[in-house]
């Protein structure tokens, strides 16, 4: 039987357009694209939750995903000398090599060229801050937790995704998009994800990601009153296993030693695919 942990609460179409109630787990919750095409719902209450769709971990088997969900984050705290220690460990892979051959970025290079992106045109977050922090040797400071997440994804190469809660709706699920979803710029246009672009969708249909790892919302970017953040690192290289579980413990010590609150962690897994959290603020 299917952990509590991994149980959860849906809608289910029953016939006559009418939903509904059931509890199932992790296997059902696979098969329900054929089951029910892919129309489920879930209920947590008045929590919330992180997840990937069942079609993602089917699709990449070797995904490994962490995140980490933080209350009490302020806009004044000092992290300068934290950025410095993992500025000096992407110097020191850059000198090794080009961050192209990476291990971490040729994961998600072939990942986007399975999804029909070019690579080269489409970067995933951490091989665009490589890019970057290669030419300038610097990151622009945009707020205390962006630039420690932002530094700690130069270190390890992996995507690490900063989202302001109070802006999702219900919960997050990675899932390729329908195309009807609204994806807020950062210039304040709207735009509508292809179908089957990998988005990061809440349940209010609004896409917080788009492209997988490529390029967040400014919906939900952490700004000066943000205090609620969830917190995504993904990888697919072959060493993801050790390497997501170790920058998801680096990323909740550091928290932990600059912000009051207690990071709730999670590794998840196609067999455990849920981080479900409680924030504070409705």
């Amino acid at each position: 039987m299917a952990s509590s942990s991994t149980r959860q609460k849906c809608l289910i179409p029953v016939g006559n357009g009418s939903l509904g109630l059931v509890v199932i787990g992790p296997v059902l919750r696979a098969n329900a694209a054929a089951e029910w095409g892919g129309r489920f719902v879930p209920l947590t209450g008045s929590g919330m939750y992180f997840q990937h769709a069942p079609e993602i971990w089917a699709e990449y088997p070797e995904l490994v995903a962490g995140a980490a969900f933080i209350t009490g984050i302020g806009a004044g705290a000092d992290v300068e000398a934290r950025v410095a220690k993992f500025y000096a460990v992407a110097e020191e892979r850059l000198a090794a090599g080009p961050e192209s051959e990476f291990p971490e970025i040729r994961a998600w290079r072939r990942a986007f060229a399975k999804m029909g992106l070019k690579p080269t045109q489409y970067r995933c977050a951490s091989e665009a801050l490589l890019r970057r922090f290669k030419r300038e040797r610097e990151l622009p400071r945009i707020h205390p937790l962006i630039d420690l997440c932002n530094a700690i994804s130069l270190a390890y190469a992996i995507p690490v995704a900063a989202i302001d809660v109070a802006e999702v709706a219900g919960g997050l699920e990675v899932r390729p998009a329908r195309g009807d979803e609204e994806y807020l710029t950062f210039g304040g246009e709207i735009e509508h994800p292809v179908p089957g672009e990998v988005v990061f969708a809440d349940e209010a249909g609004r896409a917080h990601a788009r492209r997988w790892t490529n390029r967040q919302s400014g919906r939900s970017a952490v700004r000066g009153t943000t205090g609620e953040v969830l917190i995504v690192a993904e990888a697919l290289h072959g060493t993801a296993a050790g390497d997501v579980p170790a920058l998801l413990e680096t990323v909740a010590a550091e928290l932990a030693e600059v912000w009051p609150g207690t990071p709730v962690t999670a590794v998840l897994s196609a067999a455990d695919p849920r981080l479900e959290f409680a924030p504070a603020q409705p």
